[in-house]
């Protein structure tokens, strides 16, 4: 009896492995051959685990084909093809503390000592390439294709400026270092909103769009994509005295002129390694490139040696991965609701699944011409992804797996909430609600008016919004202002002491600096840094009520766009009643004389940034600049006393050099706020 059951469990095993070997060597060559991967990281990770289980429970179904028994996709024969000297291994994954406990025990029971000296390196989602040198010369450049022969991409890495092409005095007669190809975000992003410009697909993600651009067959492609390289370690060394171990071979090539990412970190323990991968964990979405996890390495080449590797994955390193922010799931229908703006915002119903540590039932598609783009019909199983605090967005649709069930999307001609029939305006790509009284814009901009941002009206949150607006309280964020204490009691849930709050809550933001104002009332293109531009500029929501679009849009940093829209928002009656309401509330309507030089260090002086910073983000940048008395502008212009330029510069940075104004790098602006804190 027990005999037939395990036959009946092995017969299963072995059908269910066949089924895992076909799907994953499928999507190993969309992934590695077409660059085109049709479902996540994490889902395709999970189809890896799934088999292991099954060959380590029943050894028998591993065959020589299995993906488990390979590293990765076959390489491309239109390129050369190169034998790699040393095999390119994969690493192994944990996905928590208790796995990776597990990874470092194993490790210290095979070597039969402590393991204390290790390497910490962020796990980027890029490309893994291998450069040859010979006489401190790059004479080859491959992929890592399958692990043993790879594509020569040489022609194409030689457009990268990352790469040296030369090395500096002290190299061994031959080596080979091994790298990441990538591409920054801020550049994938840019890249995207130039394709949907001229309608043409999107890339899917930095990491396809890295591996598409350096696997052109016409380097001159290559040579546009703003692709960057951090080299990770030696592959082989010969002439020469060889580093004893990692840390010191990354120094060394470093030294040699290879660029070597500044996150690496030499620890000591396995309690270092969970501290640093949870550090990068929180910092992860304001790195500049994509990463995935942490490389965990055993230092010492000596210790390394006697580990050794099972399969293709080597003993001495591992990938402690972070949580997943992409994974696939349903999408069970397209729904529309309304901004405060009348904007007509698709968004995804989804079974809902775990993405970045969270459970997600809803996300983000942005407008109708995204989803034409990316071919997302109902029905479709989907690419969710979730990246820190930002709201989950429906990457693409996985069309190996439709149907034919699906159903297109089309955007409803009335507006779902007030049956207004809506209206696309020339040029714009969101539809819009143009009813004013829409009860889902008064709404939305009683909450936005509310905000933290905003008036800062504290008790005034999404709830209470709708309530107000439910019981007739308000028909605009005008009546705010002329809230009674004992209507207010007579709400369901609202005691005497809370609407006390409320009304001196209210009572304070009369007092608001007039940028944030400008910010509250909901104009349609003005966020929170235009609002401040406009308010230093024109001083009075009188004077800039009067202005003309061409006056408006001669402030730096103003496009006509903008300028047009705020020109149009002065000139409808019914907003000149909503102000006219607030002038007689007592909210305060200009700008201070106080505010507009704050005392401080670095007063009167105007600081623009461009590039990626790596201290810190760039709205903390700003704010310090703000804190210590400066200002801290959004276009280099006459006033502007520094441009700060970080990784990567845009073109503010050669309209600064045009301008003769002064470019500190990070380090020069970090000495100059040091000086400035000291004199506080």
């Amino acid at each position: 009896m027990a005999s037939a059951i395990e036959e009946q469990r092995l017969f299963a095993a072995r059908q269910r492995s066949e089924e895992l070997r076909s799907l994953i060597n499928y999507h190993n060559y969309r992934y590695y051959v077409l660059d085109s991967p049709e479902i996540a990281d994490a889902a395709y990770d999970e189809l890896m685990r799934e088999l292991r289980r099954l060959e380590e429970e029943f050894p028998r179904l591993i065959v020589p084909d299995s993906p488990t028994q390979r590293v990765g996709g076959e390489p491309v024969a239109a390129f050369g093809i190169v034998e790699h000297q040393l095999p390119l291994l994969s690493l192994a994954n944990v996905f928590d503390d208790q796995e990776l406990q597990a990874w470092y025990r194993r490790a210290e029971n095979l070597l039969g000592q402590e393991v204390d000296d290790l390497v910490c390196e962020l796990k980027m989602d890029g490309l893994a390439v291998a450069l040859v040198y010979e006489d401190g010369r790059l004479v080859q450049g491959a992929t890592r294709g399958d692990g043993r022969r790879g594509e020569d991409v040489t022609a194409n890495l030689r457009t990268i400026r990352s790469v040296p092409l030369t090395l500096a005095e002290g190299a061994p007669r031959r080596l080979e270092v091994r790298g990441e190809v990538y591409i920054r975000k801020a550049d994938f992003e840019r890249l995207n909103e130039q394709r949907a410009e001229q309608g043409l697909p999107l890339y899917a993600n930095p990491r396809n769009l890295a591996a598409g651009s350096l696997r052109q067959l016409d380097p001159r492609v290559t040579a546009q994509r703003p692709l960057d390289i951090f080299i990770y370690g030696l592959g082989w060394w010969e002439g020469g005295a060889l580093p004893d171990n990692h840390w010191d071979a990354l120094a060394a090539l470093k030294a040699l002129g290879c660029k070597v990412s500044p996150y690496n970190a030499r620890v000591a323990g396995l309690a270092a390694v969970e501290d640093y991968h949870r550090l990068w964990l929180g910092r992860r979405p304001d790195l500049e490139f994509e990463a995935d996890g942490v490389v965990v390495k055993v230092n010492s080449y000596r210790l390394q040696e006697q580990l050794g590797a099972v399969g293709h994955a080597p003993r001495w390193a591992v990938a402690y991965k972070f949580p997943a922010i992409q994974a696939t799931t349903k999408l069970r229908d397209i729904q529309v609701n309304v901004g405060r703006t009348g904007t007509l915002n698709p968004f995804a119903v989804l079974e809902p699944v775990q993405v970045g540590g969270a459970t997600v039932k809803l996300a983000t598609l942005h407008n109708e011409d995204d989803i034409r783009r990316k071919d997302i019909r109902v029905g479709d199983t989907v690419i969710v992804q979730r990246a820190g605090e930002v709201i989950p967005q429906v990457v693409g649709p996985v069309l190996s797996l439709r149907t034919g069930e699906e159903q297109v999307f089309a955007m409803p001609g009335t507006c779902p909430v007030c049956g207004t029939p809506v209206v696309r305006p020339a040029g714009e790509a969101m539809h819009r609600c143009p009813n004013p009284s829409c009860p889902a814009q008064l709404y939305r901009l009683l909450e936005h008016f509310a905000s933290r941002g905003a008036m800062d009206i504290r008790g005034l949150g999404e709830q209470w919004a709708g309530v107000l607006l439910a019981q007739g309280l308000v028909g605009d964020v005008g009546d705010v202002y002329y809230l009674e204490q004992e209507r207010l009691q007579g709400l369901a849930r609202m005691g005497e002491k809370s609407a006390k709050n409320l009304l001196a809550a209210i009572e304070r933001s009369k007092q608001r600096p007039l940028a944030n104002l400008l910010f509250a009332l909901g104009i349609l293109h003005v966020g929170g840094q235009t609002a401040a531009l406009l308010a230093e500029h024109f001083r009075s929501l009188d004077r800039l009520a009067g202005a003309s679009a061409e006056e408006i849009g001669e402030i730096p940093g103003v496009g006509p766009v903008v300028a047009e829209s705020v020109r149009a928002y002065f000139a409808e009656p019914r907003n000149r009643q909503v102000l006219a309401k607030l002038r007689r509330a007592g909210v305060k309507m200009r700008l201070a004389e106080e505010q507009t030089s704050m005392a401080g260090p670095l007063a009167g002086q105007e600081f623009v940034f461009t590039g990626t910073l790596a201290a810190y983000p760039r709205s903390q940048a700003e704010a310090l600049v703000r804190r210590l008395g400066g200002s801290a502008g959004s276009a280099v212009t006459k006033r502007t006393t520094y441009l700060v330029a970080g990784e990567a510069p845009g073109s503010k940075l050669k309209r600064a050099q045009q301008l003769a104004v002064r470019v500190l790098d990070e380090a020069e602006f970090q000495e100059l706020v040091a000086t400035a804190e000291k004199a506080e």
